[in-house]
């Protein structure tokens, strides 16, 4: 199963965790190299840590920034390697309504925004159903606003905070998190 989202960022393209034809078909669709791995939306906590080997500090932080605009790129878990080969995995709580309704149904899910590899998201529902639409199993449309932004991407090595990319939410705001809860 494919579908095609919006989030409280950019439209997503996901598949649920473990839908290896899903993985491929998203791979394919946007022409992505598969040394780009892809995040994966998590309607809370929980489904997180069923994923993802979480520390205090990332655990800290994602009390604070999630729901919202912000990944952290976290250890997998053992099912996560053996079932779809990544060590790491960038997860996230998105801050929108319909996008943690089909989380709480489907699970967690691999995602990545819909665009051709390498190409500005694409956040127009009507152009992505004319593009993507008889190639996925459905595109979701609400009203709610959009930061139209990508999520901010971080990992933490050893207490230390690197951010991969750059977006809503800015370094110096985590570290004030951290330093704030004495980790």
């Amino acid at each position: 199963m494919v579908i095609i989202f919006p989030t409280d960022t950019v439209y997503g393209i996901g598949t649920p965790i473990f839908d290896i034809d899903g993985i491929n078909k998203i791979y394919k669709l946007k022409n992505r190299s598969k040394s780009k791995p892809l995040a994966c939306l998590c309607k809370d906590l929980e489904q997180i840590k069923r994923i993802a080997k979480i520390n205090k500090i990332e655990e800290a932080i994602i009390n604070e920034y999630m729901p919202g605009a912000l990944t952290i790129i976290a250890e997998a878990k053992d099912e996560v390697k053996e079932k779809i080969g990544y060590e790491t995995i960038g997860v996230r709580i998105p801050n929108n309504k319909l996008a943690i309704s089909l989380l709480d149904k489907c699970g967690p899910m691999l995602t990545t925004s819909v665009n051709e590899s390498g190409e500005e998201p694409i956040n127009d529902y009507k152009i992505i159903e004319k593009i993507y639409g008889s190639d996925v199993d459905k595109v979701y449309h609400d009203d709610e606003k959009m930061m139209k932004i990508s999520s901010t991407v971080v990992t933490i090595k050893e207490n230390n905070v690197i951010i991969l990319r750059d977006g809503f939410i800015k370094k110096e705001q985590i570290e004030k998190t951290i330093k704030e809860n004495n980790i």
